[in-house]
């Protein structure tokens, strides 16, 4: 499916769209390049789960963030990660695919995130993005 965005609060709603539908257990892959709006569709994922939008920020510092709801919410962002071992490190695989619903943004530093929703965001212009979700 390929989702238009021209604004910020458009890419949030397509993210609440997403959230709307998932399950526990379920993982979404984001792709993007840097500033495509991988956070912003975060929010509208969140928003879909009872989390207020501000409340989810890029977790670049934290690396995941883990929310209380129900079913838990994982926000993961692995920009900052270098390598196959950190992942490890981090035991990211400890929330992909369990009980709570897991979001990664960078998700290319994965090699094999298993079943997952895919999303991955394009620049058409300055404010337009194609956002592309399709279950792998």
């Amino acid at each position: 499916m390929k989702v238009l965005s021209n604004s910020p609060e458009e890419t949030i709603g397509a993210g609440r769209r997403i959230g709307e539908k998932l399950v526990p257990g379920d993982t979404v892959c984001i792709y993007g390049d840097l500033g495509a709006g991988k956070t912003t569709l975060v929010k509208g994922i969140g928003e879909a789960l009872g989390i207020p939008a501000r409340d989810i920020t890029s977790a670049s510092f934290t690396i995941i963030a883990e929310y209380e709801t129900d079913p838990p919410f994982y926000h993961i962002d692995l920009y900052r990660i270098q390598s196959e071992a950190e992942l490890e490190d981090l035991g990211l695989y400890e929330y992909l695919g369990t009980d709570g619903i897991a979001v990664v943004e960078w998700a290319e530093k994965i090699k094999n995130p298993g079943e997952c929703i895919s999303v991955k965001i394009n620049f058409i212009s300055q404010g337009s993005r194609e956002i592309i979700i399709e279950a792998t």
